[in-house]
């Protein structure tokens, strides 16, 4: 409008003063009278403030006759408190305490393997056998020598029960008896050792080791056993939220892989914190009668680590920020009947995000209407137009 403005002032100045003018101010100013161009000069200033005169009532007439006046085009909504439950969002892997590789216990060769992939098994059932390397011909020896130690034993003992015989004799047939029994458990021991059984109750996942190779303790895996029972999830939780997990708290599982999702609760919160990422670890047991949940299996975790039923939510997206680092929005106070308003600055505190929702701490109370679109072009004060339907 100021272009505008000026250009008309020019304008009237050209036609108002004319080609003659202009050539008479010429003609002045070639003349070198310093009266006669102060003159002028005094003439035409006049002939200004006319003009601005005239501009400023021309103003007004157009203020009163405008109806159509160009104000922002907002939109708004009222801000009402509401429930708000705030999800901590972590990922997990499943496990099972009942997850196991098998290692011999004895050096030798696996002569026979009496299970296949697949297979359910029971607990101590036999699943392999080691090559004793004549381990059981000794024990077969060792056996008769303790038969006969513990029948000497039992005879001396009815004597030394009638007083017949030495005490050293009675005490000496005891000893070697015990010596024996001793030595049979031990190499009996031994020849267990060259048996594989099951340490619980699973399915035979893998069978690693074939028949006939040499195996060693700690250095051949020999088969994996898996119990898909007692499923859990393990996941590593920031030590932020050391204070708002805790055992039993309701978990949102979800397995993306599967299109399937439960609620669980926490069993166990850990109580070490990991130096090297500063987290703990929770486990979260999972049922599994569907068998469908598999060891290292990804899942995605939703636990609810606060919540506030008297909330005040707003999208984050039309929150601003000023050059001081204060979040603040925009509300309209003096709400006309014709949707008029004024958009009023409100400095705010904010909480909690989900998603794109945000939680207010300060600033807002319920009922105020908050710009929603065209917040980003109203200013502090500012007359707007609220287009809700």
């Amino acid at each position: 409008m100021k272009n505008i403005y000026t250009l008309l002032f020019l304008t009237i100045i050209l036609t108002s003063c004319g080609e003659g003018k202009k050539k008479s101010v010429e003609s002045i100013i070639e003349t070198n009278d310093l009266v006669k161009i102060r003159n002028k000069k005094t003439e035409i200033v006049s002939e200004q403030k006319i003009i601005a005169s005239q501009l400023k009532q021309l103003d007004e007439a157009i203020a009163k006759l405008d109806i159509v006046k160009k104000v922002p085009l907002v939109t708004t909504f009222k801000v009402n408190d509401t429930v708000f439950t705030h999800y901590l969002e972590l990922q997990g892997s499943v496990n099972t305490k009942n997850l196991l590789v098998i290692y011999p216990e004895f050096s030798g060769i696996l002569t026979n393997v009496y299970v296949k992939e697949g297979q359910k098994v029971k607990k101590g059932q036999l699943l392999a056998k080691i090559d004793d390397g004549g381990l059981s011909q000794q024990l077969g020896l060792l056996q008769i020598q303790e038969e006969l130690a513990k029948t000497t034993y039992e005879r001396q003992q009815r004597l030394w029960d009638q007083k017949i015989g030495s005490e050293l004799q009675f005490l000496q047939a005891q000893s070697n008896y015990k010596a024996q029994a001793k030595a049979v458990n031990q190499l009996q021991e031994q020849v267990e050792k060259t048996n594989v059984r099951a340490p619980f109750s699973g399915t035979i996942d893998d069978v690693i080791t074939d028949q006939g190779s040499v195996v060693a303790p700690g250095q051949s895996q020999l088969m994996r056993i898996v119990n898909l029972k007692d499923m859990y999830i393990e996941s590593e939780v920031p030590e932020k939220y050391i204070t708002a997990i805790s055992k039993n708290k309701n978990v949102l599982v979800e397995f993306p892989i599967l299109g399937k999702s439960m609620e669980a609760k926490i069993r166990q919160v850990g109580n070490y914190i990991n130096p090297a990422n500063r987290t703990f670890k929770v486990e979260i047991s999972i049922p599994n009668k569907e068998k469908n949940i598999k060891p290292n299996l990804t899942a995605k975790l939703k636990i609810n680590d606060y919540s506030n039923r008297n909330a005040l939510l707003i999208p984050q997206s039309i929150i601003s920020e000023n050059a001081n680092g204060q979040q603040y929005i925009y509300v309209v106070r003096n709400k006309q009947k014709n949707k008029e308003a004024i958009a009023e600055k409100i400095i705010i505190k904010t909480g909690k995000t989900q998603g794109d929702i945000i939680e207010i701490l300060t600033g807002l109370t319920p009922g105020d209407e908050i710009i929603k679109e065209g917040a980003r072009s109203v200013s502090d004060g500012q007359k707007v137009k609220i287009l809700n339907q």
